[in-house]
């Protein structure tokens, strides 16, 4: 018992839980374990402290975020040390809150049982066989099954997107696959797209990073568009969970938005060096787990730079159309540029020629 967590021992003291059988995951922000609730085997979220989480760029995530009690949010908008701790409360009840949502909403995610002292008691998902079930990362598809599964998971995002969530760290390590299909986990980073501005970029990254992993199967799945399909609806309200999105999207302005592109490349760059710092030495297929996102992380560094590239042209283009375009308007002016002064220049030279100046033009009177 000594290598179970303090706040697991209070929690069968007090009888939520009855026993832990062991260790079941390490994440950035949560150790994940086993135990017996209640006649039934389940999983414990114990959240980490903000000291020791590894989860980066938090406040992207908490962008939004409030509580109904004012003195509550005033004191973690001044980061006081009140409102240090309410920010923390509010972090750990996030997950807890997504998951009744969205389980409500017809969403696949792990069923929440209980919530004390800041652990969250969750179904498991299972293998059919007794264990937990595996993760996304850790299965090899067929190219007919990788397409099924990502039309699945497409679908399953718009779905959240509708009872307005978006997962925000969606990607193959937090997808659990049982014999019924996929479950998605993990939420304490879940924003509202209506009060987050990095909402849509959040959104694109998730599809990607899902459409990533299941294009090694099946290539093309990496050039559809569902992201950005996806939040095109939404913003005109057209989004419903029974849309069947098609992977087809073509961007209206494409200049305007060379910026987003740039950064959600980025995003996923930085993503996918976590990613293999979470892999090293976790599996015997963390070596080519490696060796394919170093390879990935390459490609999206030379899209960023050709994407700078086009930028800078685009830029060029535009101070050569206002240039002529301000040389333009001085013609119609009045007749102030360049031409009127080669007519001046012409007619000085004809008044020298007339006056017995010399010059090598030789009678330029006619």
């Amino acid at each position: 018992m000594s290598l179970v967590p303090t706040v697991l021992e209070d929690l069968i003291d007090l009888g939520v839980i009855d026993e832990v059988l062991r260790p079941l995951q390490a994440g950035k922000e949560a150790q994940v374990y086993l135990v017996n609730a209640k006649g039934r085997t389940c999983v414990a979220k114990v959240y980490k402290d903000a000291a020791t989480r590894s989860f980066k760029h938090r406040s992207t995530y908490t962008e939004g975020r409030t509580v109904q009690n004012t003195r509550q949010q005033r004191a973690m908008s001044k980061g006081s040390k009140y409102g240090k701790m309410e920010t923390e409360t509010a972090w750990r009840n996030a997950e807890v809150d997504t998951l009744y949502l969205l389980h409500a909403a017809g969403v696949r995610v792990p069923a929440p049982y209980d919530f004390v002292d800041g652990v969250l008691i969750m179904e498991l998902i299972g293998d059919g066989h007794g264990g937990p079930a595996p993760r996304l990362v850790d299965l090899r598809w067929s190219a007919r099954d990788a397409e099924d599964l990502l039309v699945h998971l497409v679908h399953e995002t718009a779905k959240m997107l509708c009872a307005g969530i978006i997962h925000g760290d969606l990607s193959d390590f937090n997808i659990l696959v049982d014999p019924n299909g996929p479950v998605i986990i993990d939420f304490p980073q879940a924003i509202d797209p209506g009060s987050n501005t990095q909402a849509r970029k959040l959104l694109i990254r998730d599809v990607r990073n899902v459409q990533s992993f299941l294009g090694r199967f099946s290539p093309k799945l990496r050039r559809m568009k569902y992201g950005e399909e996806m939040w095109a609806l939404f913003e005109k309200n057209e989004l419903t969970p029974e849309t069947r999105l098609t992977g087809r999207f073509k961007r209206s302005d494409r200049n305007a938005d060379i910026d987003s592109i740039v950064s959600e490349i980025q995003d996923v760059a930085r993503e996918n060096e976590e990613r293999m710092e979470a892999t090293g030495g976790m599996s015997k297929y963390a070596t080519r787990k490696a060796r394919r996102v170093e390879e990935e992380r390459e490609a999206r560094a030379a899209d960023a730079e050709r994407i700078e590239r086009m930028k800078a042209k685009a830029e060029r283009q535009k101070h050569e159309d206002e240039k002529r375009k301000a040389a333009g308007g001085k013609d119609d002016d009045g007749g102030s540029g360049k031409p009127k002064g080669r007519r001046k220049r012409r007619r000085n030279r004809g008044g020298r020629n007339r006056g017995g100046g010399g010059g090598g033009g030789g009678g330029g009177g006619g």
